[in-house]
């Protein structure tokens, strides 16, 4: 089943002459392979096929594309815009099926449910449609509907992507670096949520509390007496899409505080809240122009979010300052201590390669930096080093990614370096700070506490457990230099043997 879904997915690949967009990339070698593709005429734009490649191919491969569209800074224009459509713009599916998953869902009927609710959907996405509808207390809702059969497909396009990062992990150099079966694994996970609403309007209902009454960031009610696994609800907001520049400029808004406040809003999240938005493409951002001078931007659809451990977030906030101050050296050995390269790395020759990769960026006028240029330099000579892909901080790369993309749409001449390095500084400086360690002591100091009276129980355990390990290891020495003196005696017997024989056949050639 897996090879006939391959096999389908390059078809289609064929069919809507995706080589086309990559020709002049290609080796000489595999064109001539995709010669025979040429009796296939492209039907249409360049970006009209490869939508509709992605789409026919699934939901999976539809949010490859809108992850892509949000850096139209590294995208041809026609390529951009037409991926665009995927955010919120794939084909709809009929209406009568989202009244049947509402009205099983819920176990009443829509007329109970809503004074109005309007059939024709006012977004189409990759996993779910979403409609506009009126509560009977008035309050202006959307209602979003899961796809039909969406956690099949997903699931069927899941095992595919598993297949392909095994069978290229026998293949390829470098795959103990790259880890693609666990990137795979991690991204199950993250798009497995997206088919059960209760998890984004859980994740949705936690972001709003992180938020409470912020200006930067507006974040949707909740209705959960209407939520279930396939169906949410949730308030209507108004807002202007993030990648409607023009309409953003003609409202009057402030497009270079707008974007300041993204990469502030972003990082708040990663650093501060340690739960952050991670699938921040167009569709899901809007902006509220209530104030043009004072912008603030809406969050929605907040299924996959992200997050890391302490020790993660420590290396991460430390890394990214030490790259803002040219500080190499400290950049190799932070990596070296999270275990992101191996230990044997000599760090010298690897604060060398970083600052070779990096020095040629830095001599650019910081405006002009590309925050995903130097991330990407940063990972590529690290992986020279036997640098392993961490799956838990492929969801912030693309986080970073996106923030960036979307910040320099906004306003290209957005410093990401100049926004990002002063709220690092501070946040390292808070975090550490006496204030910072004794308001983490004071969260630590209740589950300390609570361990004490068992330190006894679990030193006597450690005890125990470290007798039975040296036991354990005594008796595994004492077994090999058994071992070891068997095959001695056997070496011993099998030489003195052999002397004799030896004798014998001398004696009996020489005497007799």
């Amino acid at each position: 089943m897996t090879w006939f879904r391959f096999i389908t997915i390059c078809w289609r690949c064929a069919w809507y002459r995706l080589d086309l967009l990559a020709r002049p990339y290609v080796p000489l070698l595999l064109r001539l392979f995709l010669l025979p593709l040429a009796i296939i005429p492209a039907r249409a734009a360049r970006g009209h096929r490869l939508c509709r490649a992605l789409e026919k191919s699934g939901p999976i491969f539809v949010k490859f594309g809108q992850a892509i569209s949000t850096r139209r800074d590294l995208l041809p224009p026609d390529i951009a815009d037409a991926l665009a459509q995927l955010q919120d713009k794939v084909t709809p599916f009929p209406h009568p099926y989202a009244v049947q998953a509402i009205e099983s869902q819920l176990k009443t009927t829509v007329e109970k449910l809503f004074a109005e609710f309007n059939p024709q959907p006012i977004a189409t996405a990759s996993i779910a449609q979403v409609y506009a509808a009126q509560l009977h207390n008035g309050d202006q809702v959307v209602v979003k509907v899961l796809r039909p059969h969406i956690e099949q497909q997903v699931k069927r396009d899941l095992v595919l992507l598993l297949f392909i990062a095994r069978w290229l992990s026998v293949f390829i150099r470098n795959r103990q670096q790259l880890r693609l079966v666990e990137v795979v694994e991690q991204y199950r996970n993250a798009v497995n949520k997206e088919v059960d609403l209760r998890i984004e309007a859980a994740n949705t209902a936690q972001l709003k509390r992180n938020f409470p009454h912020s200006i930067p960031l507006y974040v949707p009610k909740i209705h959960w007496e209407y939520c279930s696994q396939k169906v949410l609800v949730m308030e209507r907001i108004y807002g202007v899409p993030v990648d409607q520049v023009d309409q953003l400029r003609s409202l009057g808004v402030n497009l270079k505080k707008l974007a300041h406040r993204g990469v502030e809003t972003c990082f708040t999240q990663i650093f501060r809240d340690n739960f952050f938005h991670a699938d921040m493409h167009p569709g899901n951002v809007y902006v509220g122009t209530q104030q043009p001078e004072d912008p603030h931007y809406i969050a929605l659809d907040c299924a996959v979010m992200g997050s890391l451990s302490e020790e993660e977030i420590y290396y991460l906030a430390r890394n990214l300052l030490a790259i803002f101050e040219h500080d190499y050296p400290l950049v190799a050995q932070l990596h070296i201590e999270s275990g992101w390269v191996p230990s044997d790395v000599s760090p010298h020759d690897f604060a060398s390669a970083i600052r070779t990769a990096c020095e040629p960026i830095f001599a650019k006028p910081l405006g002009e930096i590309s925050f995903s240029d130097t991330l990407i330099s940063l990972f590529s000579t690290a992986q020279q080093f036997q640098m392993e892909i961490q799956p838990s901080l492929i969801l912030l790369q693309k986080t970073l990614l996106q923030i960036e993309g979307l910040g320099r749409q906004l306003y290209p001449q957005l410093d990401l370096w100049d926004t990002a390095y002063p709220f690092l500084r501070q946040w390292m400086n808070e975090r550490y700070a006496p204030t910072g360690m004794w308001r983490r002591l004071q969260n630590k100091w209740p589950a300390w506490w609570e361990q004490i009276p068992h330190l006894p129980d679990k030193i006597s355990t450690a005890i125990a457990q470290q007798k039975v390990i040296a036991d354990t290891q005594l008796a595994q020495h004492q077994a090999m230099l058994d071992n070891e003196y068997r095959q001695r005696r056997r070496y011993q017997i099998l030489i003195v043997g052999g002397l004799v024989v030896f004798a014998g056949w001398l004696y009996y050639q020489l005497v007799l």
